[in-house]
């Protein structure tokens, strides 16, 4: 068990040029390398996954339980994506619930999150360095 999932929800595939004012310039690309580099280290390697169907999203999940831990960027599957909730209650190891933009600072239906109760932590606002930042969290409790 070495890998690390790294799941992004809708609209995340077209990061860079989508409103880069609020997300940044960042590609997924530069994500995706950001994380196997912070994770290289321990030797994992990154599956990255992203959909901007609620069910694709799942069957990856369930088909990650051998990974290590995840980070997930749901996008606005936070706000009513209870089957992709279930799915993560059901995932055995630690993740990371990432938002490029600060939910909390933007429209009021963006200010709960219906997956953040079940992440082991939650990274918000810091755009492309969250997911570095949900990397080296992610290093520090899982084992081994």
């Amino acid at each position: 068990m070495s890998d690390i999932l790294l799941l992004n929800g809708p609209n995340l595939g077209i990061l860079g040029k989508r409103e880069p004012e609020v997300y940044g310039t960042a590609t997924l690309a530069d994500v995706e390398e950001a994380v196997g580099e912070e994770v290289a280290g321990r030797g994992w390697k990154v599956v990255a996954v992203q959909h901007d169907s609620e069910g694709e999203l799942i069957h990856a999940i369930q088909d990650s339980y051998d990974t290590v831990g995840a980070i997930v960027n749901p996008g606005a599957l936070m706000i009513a994506g209870w089957s992709l909730r279930d799915a993560l209650a059901n995932y055995p190891r630690p993740w990371i619930e990432v938002h490029l933009s600060n939910v909390w600072a933007r429209e009021r239906f963006r200010h709960e999150s219906v997956i953040a109760p079940l992440a082991s932590g939650v990274i918000v606002g810091l755009g492309a360095l969250g997911y570095r930042l949900a990397a080296r969290a992610l290093l520090g409790v899982v084992d081994g």
